[in-house]
């Protein structure tokens, strides 16, 4: 545990990440914090913790008496008489541990206050640390304390104890039946969103003070995001904030003077270190680069690498890490059984001090584990132990920190021999790399196990593998034994087998000690509030749409077995004379013929190369648009296999894994404002960013820019009307990857280049105000479908127009792209001149056109007649359905399809064919591609 050299060197010098202590602080920044590199697109760096046990395998002793000492501050906050001298006695202790002195001599000495203390082991002296803390005359138990999620929920519930306070950690768990209090937003996160599940909100909503709980401060973005919320519920007149550290810049602090002084109340923040931080500029590009030479250097492990700044190789993986000549063994202590089982702090409880033993909790205070039974869990632990089990590693996993914390402390008093630490998984994505001067030296990889709201996904266990940097002052053999805790209530076989836990710990040390343990969860009627309606939950595939779940994830209510389909002539008459909006059905939808197929299959030939172009240069913008991190959400359906291409061009050429949902927008209703509300409590708005296929007359670019204006009106949050899309022929966009009308071939087909997923429904006899808007999943036509075989077909040229892509996004971000609108008016235009006088029976450019062939009644279909070769498809649909086909010169478009202005049960096309033919030709024609053409329904 010496604390030189620093761990945070090394990005100091590479990067210039430059900090510095206040010399009136408690302890120095330096003694609590490393520093790390993230992958991350929001954040470059990442404060390693030496004290809270997220990262770093830590004495157990040493994280509660820092929980503790910053209970007592926040005590003192609140108004106890606290002794400054006493505190600062306590942190002498932690320095000296934390400084390596403790570890040698048994000599005595003097807290500051004149008492002698503790002989110089680190346990001791920390225990005696403990000791003077809890004295200390500090009681609020009116007091409301919230820990965040996923960090410092075992660090908020050791301030609560210290206070003797109810407590509550903010989740991204999710629980059956829980009514969210409220939701904020953790920006720089790698996992953004945060909600408090009370079981009983009426303690959130009395006056009472209000103590915040976090690892670290460094803008305090999160907390004004926390305090604007909970103050809004309910009007809190003291908040205390609680943090380790406390880095805030001086423009920072005044934020939180000026909404203490909009709201009326007092903000008050205590930390064991405060200083500033410097990041330099374009720390962000820096880090991308600093981490790109770190994947290419082959010898740069051990003490003597290349020095900071210099390429050096990152440890990454079980690989890196392996300890074990073959993986460990894994040993079972099954509890889950036992009753009465811990109930989660994520549910609020009630928290206090009892110095039994050690400090920790009697059977009364829920969410705790009492003397008695830490040391029975300790004694069996040990006796599951190898015989030689060397250095002990106990891990917590999330969000469950505070329990397997005790635990660890009661084990490291039952092994006085053997050194035990104390650590957690993380969904944080870190890049390792052993050297001395760096905090995080290796790691393990894993899929989570936890029931959260974002789903499943990759989680991280950081130095549990043996350091291999030679010399290093703090180098290890790494851990004999490792005990795991999961969540109370976990299935044990959610974590074994290939890609778990146990198995990626398997492979580092030589036995794996799991204890399960029985979770008390409220039942559904327990949350005492009204009762609300279920939150619309997304869907993923392969229980919905054939991509796959890490491609799209859909807001949408499957409505697979609702009967939806009508003839295309009953769907028009409907929908012209007034009595339905085309979103209420769904036209028939059936195989293409073996004729289209083929048509497709040439015309995906031919445009890959130039779709991967476009689909470079749209992503390129809107990386630069939403500073390379953007929430992509793609219209269904036509933007969904573009918002997927989207997502691979960021994750193969920038590394970027970017979150891509789809959602529903209606010409006449508007857009899905349940989606919205997902979106604004799961993001920041400003990341989110709208994706379609292409624009026509721009028709969804209006509806999108009016519905998103009624939603902030409705419910007070803003999001960019800004569209990205593959072409804009219309020019009513800025963000587009060409302007050119070409055939995207994915407009050719319907659902079986879609996702096997129909075109969306909004039908209030299926979906309720809760309700996401509705679609269909055929399954049934899973044997036809080529969706992910048209995004392979794509994505195999990204790398050979990139330089292409990348030079037009330049360009075009140099060039004035400001909406002319000139779509709109051709439609006008020709509107008048064919004697239609109704705009929405005009569909310009190729996408469109399809659509009008494929699921309405068509009139006529102009051509240009240059563009010939490029609307093939468009031709042959023609042929089939009767409809005659029209070159025009000056058309500013490839093609325009006319919608039968007049339309009746008897009226047919110009030739008096359309509407039998496509009653005759159903099979092949109203179905070329399976339904509805994908799209934003325009």
């Amino acid at each position: 545990m010496k604390h030189h050299p620093w761990t945070g060197g090394f990005v100091n010098e590479a990067l210039g990440v430059r900090i510095t202590s206040d010399s009136a602080a408690l302890l120095p920044v330096e003694d609590l914090v490393g520093l790390a590199l993230r992958r991350n697109p929001r954040r470059a760096h990442l404060l390693v913790s030496r004290v809270l046990a997220k990262h770093v395998p830590t004495e157990p002793a040493l994280v509660l008496a820092a929980g503790e000492l910053l209970g007592a501050l926040a005590g003192a906050a609140l108004g106890s008489a606290v002794q400054e001298a006493v505190l600062r006695g306590v942190a002498g202790e932690l320095a000296a541990v934390l400084e390596g002195s403790a570890e040698s001599g048994d000599g005595t000495g003097t807290n500051g206050t004149g008492r002698h203390s503790a002989p110089r082991s680190p346990r001791a002296r920390l225990q005696y640390a403990r000791e003077q803390l809890w004295e200390l005359p500090i009681s609020h138990s009116d007091v409301i304390t919230i820990g965040y999620a996923e960090t410092a929920t075992g660090l908020g519930r050791l301030v609560a104890d210290m206070l003797g306070s109810y407590y509550i950690h903010s989740t991204r768990h999710a629980a059956a039946g829980a009514v969210a209090y409220g939701a904020f937003e953790e920006a720089h996160s790698h996992a953004t969103s945060h909600r408090l599940l009370p079981v009983d909100p009426s303690v959130l909503n009395t006056p009472a003070p209000v103590v915040l709980v976090d690892d670290e401060l460094s803008t305090g973005a999160t907390v004004i995001n926390t305090i604007t919320e909970l103050h809004a519920a309910a009007a809190h007149p003291l908040y205390v904030v609680a943090s380790l550290i406390d880095l805030r810049s001086d423009a920072d602090r005044a934020r939180f003077d000026a909404l203490a002084e909009e709201l009326g109340c007092s903000i008050r923040v205590v930390a064991l270190g405060t200083g500033s931080i410097e990041l330099g500029e374009d720390i962000l590009s820096r880090a991308e680069q600093l981490i790109g030479r770190l994947s290419g250097s082959p010898a740069a492990a051990g003490a003597d690498a290349a020095k900071p700044g210099a390429d050096v190789e990152p440890a990454s993986g079980t690989e890196a890490s392996a300890a074990a000549p073959g993986p460990g063994t894994v040993t079972v202590l099954d509890y889950s059984g036992a009753a009465p089982g811990l109930r989660s702090d994520r549910f609020g409880n009630r928290a206090g001090i009892s110095s039994e033993y050690l400090g920790t909790l009697p059977d009364a205070l829920p969410g705790a584990v009492s003397a008695e039974s830490l040391a029975l869990v300790a004694a069996r632990i040990s006796a599951a132990l190898p015989a030689s089990a060397g250095p002990v590693l106990v891990l917590g996993c999330e969000e469950f920190i505070h329990v397997p914390l005790t635990i660890a402390n009661a084990l490291a008093e039952a092994l006085p021999g053997t050194p035990v630490r104390f650590s957690t998984t993380t969904r944080s994505p870190i890049v390792p790399i052993d050297r001395p001067d760096y905090a995080i030296a290796n790691a393990v990889d894993f899929t989570s196990h936890d029931v959260t709201e974002d789903g499943p996904g990759p989680r991280h266990a950081y130095n549990v593998g043996p350091r291999r940097a030679a010399g290093s002052p703090d180098a290890e053999t790494g851990f004999g034994s490792i005990v795991l805790l999961p969540e109370p209530g976990t299935d044990p076989a959610s974590i074994t087998g290939p890609g778990s836990v146990t198995e990626a710990l398997r492979a580092v040390t030589a036995a794996v000690v799991v204890v399960l343990l029985a979770a008390e969860v409220p039942a559904a009627e327990a949350w005492d509030a009204p009762v609300q309606t279920p939150a619309a939950v997304p869907l993923t595939g392969p229980e919905f749409g054939s991509y796959a779940s890490e491609d799209v994830t859909w807001l949408l209510k499957d409505l697979r077995d609702a009967q939806l389909e009508a003839p295309t002539a009953e769907r028009e008459a409907a929908i012209q004379s007034g009595g339905a909006n085309y979103a209420e059905s769904l036209p028939m939808e059936y195989l293409p013929s073996a004729q289209y197929q083929d048509l497709y299959e040439e015309a995906l030939r031919r445009s890959a190369p130039r779709v991967a172009s476009a689909v470079g240069t749209v992503t390129e913008l809107a990386l630069a648009a939403r500073n390379r991190e953007p929430v992509l959400v793609s219209l269904a359906r036509a933007g969904t296999p573009i918002g997927i291409l989207m997502r691979r061009w960021a994750q193969r050429m920038h590394g970027l894994d970017l979150p891509h949902y789809t959602m529903s927008i209606v010409r006449g209703v508007g857009m899905d404002e349940t989606a919205l509300r997902y979106l604004a409590r799961t993001y920041s708005p400003e990341r989110i960013l709208f994706v379609d296929g292409w624009t026509g007359k721009g028709a969804i670019t209006r509806e999108l820019t009016a519905a998103l204006d009624r939603f902030e009106a409705t419910d007070g949050v803003r999001f960019s009307a800004d569209l990205a899309v593959l072409a804009d022929p219309g020019h009513s966009v800025e963000l587009f990857g060409t302007r050119e009308d070409y055939l995207i071939p994915s407009a050719c087909l319907n659902s079986t280049v879609s996702g096997l997923v129909s075109r969306t429904v909004f039908n209030k006899d299926l979906i309720a105000p809760h309700d996401f808007h509705g679609a269909k999943f055929y399954a049934h036509l899973a044997g036809a479908d080529v969706s992910r075989d048209f995004l392979t077909a794509i994505e195999q040229h990204f790398e050979e127009v990139r330089p292409e892509a990348e030079a037009a996004a330049v360009k075009l971000a140099a060039a004035d792209r400001t909406p002319t609108w000139v779509g709109w008016q051709a439609v006008e235009r020709l509107s008048e001149e064919y004697g239609i006088h109704n705009v929405n029976l005009v569909k310009p450019g190729v996408g469109e056109t399809t659509r009008v062939l494929l699921r309405r009644v068509p009139w006529k279909v102009l051509v240009h007649p240059g563009a010939l070769e490029d609307v093939a498809h468009v031709l042959l649909l023609a042929e089939q359905r009767g409809v005659p086909v029209e070159e025009v010169p000056d058309l500013p478009f490839s093609c325009v399809g006319l919608i039968h202005p007049r339309f009746t049960a008897g009226a047919v096309g110009a030739d008096g064919r359309a509407v039998a033919a496509a009653g005759a030709v159903a099979g092949a024609s109203a179905g070329a591609g399976a339904g509805a053409a994908p799209g934003a329904d325009a």
